[in-house]
């Protein structure tokens, strides 16, 4: 099954990363293998034990047709994986800058490497703007 998966490690908090399920490993928690991220000699993609509270679905995808505005809360790809951010300015060729709380840092993004933010509650997918 392709799912999101979250840790709470430092240097990681507000990412996302893409993943396959691949088996059980215990009482509420799943092996998974990474889609992006690789082992330490880059042999072959990182599998890890991750809690099922830190397991998602992949969103659905959310055309943004008109751009984001100051302030839309986005996903930003970045570091192989997606961190939740605000979109602090928009620049010139759909460029935007991208304000990541969690690290009080700003990093610039084009437009195809950002989505709508949506959060898994109850089983199903809400836009924070809908909360």
């Amino acid at each position: 099954m392709q799912v999101e998966v979250t840790t709470d490690e430092d240097g990681f908090k507000g990412s996302w990363f893409a993943a396959t399920i691949i088996s059980p490993s215990g009482e509420d928690e799943y092996l998974v293998e990474y889609k992006t991220l690789r082992n330490d000699d880059d042999t072959e993609f990182l599998r890890d034990d991750i809690r099922a509270c830190n397991i998602r679905p992949c969103p659905p995808e959310i055309i943004v047709v008109d751009g984001f505005k100051v302030m839309d809360e986005v996903d930003a790809y970045y570091n192989e994986g997606w961190w939740v951010g605000v979109i602090a300015k928009v620049l010139i060729n759909c460029n935007y800058v991208v304000y990541f709380k969690e690290y009080d840092e700003e990093k610039t993004f084009k437009h195809a490497d950002l989505r709508t933010h949506q959060d898994w509650l109850n089983g199903k997918w809400v836009v924070p703007s809908e909360v």
